[in-house]
């Protein structure tokens, strides 16, 4: 038997004496997603923690995710299988620096992509995810936001958008990675493929793509397209479930990783389920406010 079926089986096991569900974002590695309950972006993987009957979730993404689903489960136990699976851009805002950005800007409504910390959803009126970040800031009665912490996909909304759109200078380095010359390159090498893009990449590279959307969006625009052929600007990792989702068309990497994503494998879901850590918490006062802006954002169709 081979190690990743011994390790699979382990899994299943354990998870059935937890009475726990696996939920993976589509950037972990391939070995992870098929293990998963569960995979989908930002905006499915919050949807379904919150209607999970499950005790335990095991959260295979990184750090802000596993908060995102405490803050929408604290009946629950939330398990990150790797402490270190942090998110760069998430670290590029802290709640006290938009505490003080509201001080010096009173009456801002704040937008907070979900790629934030517990203490930014916290100190946010609503938060965001690719997929829905352009309904949200619509949705709202305000004439200006800010737009915190990715400036790229802040700028992705104000293209679309009337509202007055204030930019954090904060930003993914998966999608900052990819360049338009990296596009033009993979181009001449596959000239039937269309590019398609996820909103956090830079605005020369948005604005090359022949679509431009969340993972999820980007799935579906893929599953109805009659091409067989695309060139996929985001993290790598996601052509695995493209792959698997549309077996007789052709995807093209940019070769751009996510090192916390990457950090999470089966042997660490094994342990994670059998030693139950690393547990995720957050404080129950900054809990409380950061529930608000995520279910405000819930709502937002």
């Amino acid at each position: 038997m081979s190690t990743v079926k011994k390790l699979t089986e382990s899994v299943e096991l354990l998870k059935k004496r937890r009475n726990a569900i696996i939920l993976a974002h589509v950037y972990q590695q391939g070995e992870v997603q098929e293990i998963a309950d569960y995979v989908g972006d930002s905006l499915d993987l919050s949807r379904k923690a919150v209607t999970t009957r499950a005790d335990v979730i095991v959260f295979c993404g990184v750090q802000f995710m596993a908060e995102t689903a405490v803050i929408l489960n604290p009946s629950k136990t939330v398990i990150l299988p790797d402490k270190n699976a942090g998110c760069g851009l998430a670290d590029f805002a802290t709640g006290e620096q938009i505490i003080k950005f509201k001080k010096e800007h009173p009456g801002i409504t704040v937008v907070s992509y979900v790629n934030s910390s517990a203490e930014v959803k916290a100190e946010s009126d609503i938060c965001c995810t690719s997929a829905n970040a352009i309904h949200v800031v619509n949705s709202l009665t305000c004439d200006s936001v800010l737009f915190v912490p990715d400036k790229n996909l802040g700028s992705h909304v104000a293209e679309h958008s009337n509202k007055k759109i204030l930019l954090w200078d904060g930003y993914c380095y998966v999608h900052e990675n990819i360049t338009v010359n990296t596009l033009e390159s993979l181009q001449d090498q596959y000239p039937n493929a269309e590019i398609i893009v996820h909103p956090e990449c830079p605005d020369e590279v948005r604005h090359m793509a022949d679509f431009t959307g969340s993972t999820s969006q980007m799935s579906r625009y893929v599953k109805q397209s009659h091409q067989k052929e695309f060139i996929v600007g985001t993290e790598d990792n996601f052509i695995y479930r493209l792959k698997s989702d549309n077996p007789d068309k052709l995807f093209y990497p940019v070769h751009t990783f996510c090192e916390g994503m990457n950090t999470i494998t089966l042997e660490k879901i094994k342990i994670a389920l059998e030693t139950m850590e690393h547990k995720v918490s957050v404080p129950e006062n900054i809990r409380q406010k950061a529930e608000i802006a995520l279910d405000k954002m819930l709502t937002v169709i």
